[in-house]
């Protein structure tokens, strides 16, 4: 019996197995199958996110009116800081191309170097981004919520926001602050606020240059100012508590639904970032003590370099969806 063979002019066209499916080895291909389902989980965040943001679009904080915190510089310059961090994110991929770059030049020195500046940038990072979140849960003007679960904002006549310290008036009263010890075992008190909301009524009330910002919006997508007397009407009957700073529950920018997406995705990718720097200083040490160069490929940089990219194309999607829309 003879046997046909079928020539089908398929040689060398195909994979037939091996290591290097796609030119690219089993780490590099695991790499971006990685990448690719994180990409998916961050796409889902912020799909949400910005669903949510337009559906409340009428009373959603506006970006220039929260993030405007410098640090060492009092007074607010809107989206700067948050500029920074961004443009040292950047240049931190940019350290992390020429050290890529130098690892396929098997040049120790040079990839040492840019690997020393990678890490420095994701530590600058992450360092500002804490700073951020220090920021936006203490707060700095402090607002009162109301019992719709809305927020009041005090301005002057200009428009800008004024802080609680500067009208509330102090008033003899004991404020004592509800322990799980001496109550329902299961529900505690966080710290009590910097004033009571008799004090902040009083110190309104004192100043009749003070205005109430409400979280609406109208046509031109500027927050709502009352008047005089609206704004009296409005703290004395809807007031119910004073707010100080963010947390996942009321916070005094706008909505908790605004908090609680800040503190997830920029926590989430800031956690991204903290895994970056500490591979990259993992890598970095390798560097240094010649473990790439022994073994003649300085592919774990490469390796890294997708991650570190990946992270930073994140930022400026968080960035966009966050500071910019």
């Amino acid at each position: 019996m003879s046997t046909t063979v079928v020539n089908t002019g398929t040689e060398g066209k195909t994979w037939g197995g091996g290591n290097k499916p796609l030119k690219a080895s089993y780490g590099k291909l695991m790499m971006w199958f990685f990448i690719t389902s994180d990409a998916l989980t961050f796409t889902g965040f912020l799909a949400a996110y910005g669903f949510s943001r337009f559906k409340y679009a009428e009373i959603w904080p506006i970006a220039d009116d929260v993030y405007t915190h410098v640090p060492f510089i009092h007074g607010d310059y809107p989206m700067i800081f948050v500029a920074f961090m961004t443009f040292i994110l950047i240049m931190s991929s940019v350290t992390m191309v020429l050290a890529v770059d130098a690892g396929h030049k098997l040049d120790k020195a040079k990839t040492t170097i840019y690997m020393f500046l990678t890490v420095i940038g994701g530590l600058i990072f992450l360092s500002s981004q804490a700073y951020e979140w220090t920021t936006f849960i203490n707060g700095t003007y402090g607002a009162v919520g109301t019992h719709g679960g809305n927020i009041i904002q005090f301005v002057d006549t200009d428009g800008k926001r004024v802080a609680l310290k500067d009208f509330a008036i102090a008033q003899p009263s004991e404020r004592v602050q509800h322990q799980r010890k001496n109550g329902l075992w299961f529900d505690g008190e966080k710290a009590l606020p910097s004033f009571t909301l008799n004090e902040v009524v009083a110190g309104f009330e004192a100043n009749p240059d003070l205005l109430i910002k409400t979280t609406y919006a109208d046509e031109n997508g500027h927050k709502i100012i009352l008047s005089r007397n609206e704004s009296l009407n409005e703290l004395k009957t809807k007031g119910k508590n004073v707010v100080e700073g963010a947390n996942l529950i009321q916070n005094e920018y706008g909505p908790p639904l605004f908090a609680n997406y800040f503190f997830f995705i920029t926590g989430f990718h800031g956690f991204h970032v903290s895994i970056g720097v500490l591979l990259n200083i993992i890598i970095f040490f390798n560097v240094i003590l010649g473990t790439y160069e022994r073994r003649g490929s300085y592919e774990m940089v490469e390796k890294v370099g997708l991650y570190w990219h990946f992270v930073d194309l994140v930022w400026v999607f968080v960035f966009t969806f966050f500071y910019l829309v």
